[in-house]
C-alpha cells in the first residue's frame, strides 16, 4: 500500500508574527479566518488526521474542518526553553553566542530546551513509522520546525538543509511513498 502524508503547519499566532520562538498560544484572529477559507488538505481516501497537541494545532484543526485530529505528540513544537516567547532579535542582542551554537551544532541546546537534533530525530522516527504502518492517507497539523525536519529526512538531506527550508503559517509539505523512497511534492 502506498502512503500519503500531508503536513499542513498551524495558522499564524502571536509569535509568528513578531519572529518570536513560540508560546503555547492560541491563533490570531487573521490566522483563524485564513485557515477557515483553505480547503481542508484531503485526497482521496483519508485514514488519520493528527496533530500537534500544542492550542494553535488544535484551532487549526477546527478551522480548517477537521475536528476529529487525534494528538500525536511526535508532532509537538520544539521545546525552545529561556527564548519561548522572545523574538530572534532579542535573543541575539542577550545571547550571541548561543545563537550561533544553536544554528551550527544540532545538539546544541543554549536555550536549555531541546535540540534540533532531537527534533530532527523524533519527526524521522515518526514519519518511518507511517511507511512501516501503510497508514494510506494521513494528514497531520503540526508545526513548521515538525514539517521541515520530516523533509529533510523524507530527502535523505544533510541537517545543515534544515535551515534552507522555509514552512510558513499554513505551509504544506505532501509526502508520498510507494516502495523504497519519499518524494516531496512542492505547491
Amino acid at each position: 500500500m502506498s502512503t500519503r502524508v500531508t503536513l499542513l503547519c498551524h495558522a499564524a499566532t502571536a509569535a509568528t508574527g513578531r519572529a518570536a520562538f513560540p508560546l503555547d498560544e492560541p491563533i490570531t484572529a487573521h490566522g483563524r479566518a485564513a485557515a477557515e477559507r483553505l480547503a481542508p488538505p484531503v485526497g482521496g481516501k483519508l485514514l488519520r488526521v493528527v496533530r500537534g497537541p500544542e492550542l494553535r494545532c488544535a484551532q487549526t484543526s477546527v478551522a480548517i474542518g477537521l475536528v476529529d485530529a487525534l494528538i500525536e505528540p511526535a508532532l509537538r513544537d520544539c521545546d525552545h526553553g529561556t527564548w519561548a516567547g522572545r523574538t530572534l532579535d532579542e535573543v541575539l542582542a542577550a545571547d550571541p553566542a548561543g545563537v550561533a551554537a544553536w544554528l551550527a551544532e544540532p545538539e546544541a541546546t543554549p536555550h536549555d530546551g531541546e535540540s534540533l537534533a532531537s527534533v530532527l530525530d523524533r519527526s524521522a522516527s515518526w514519519l518511518d513509522e507511517q511507511a512501516r504502518g501503510g497508514h494510506g492517507r494521513v494528514v497531520a497539523i503540526t508545526h513548521s520546525i515538525v514539517a521541515r525536519a520530516v523533509a529533510v529526512h523524507a530527502l535523505r538531506g544533510a541537517v545543515e538543509v534544515f535551515w534552507h527550508l522555509d514552512v510558513g503559517p499554513l505551509g504544506r509539505v505532501d509526502l508520498s511513498r510507494n516502495g523504497a523512497r519519499w518524494a516531496l511534492r512542492l505547491r
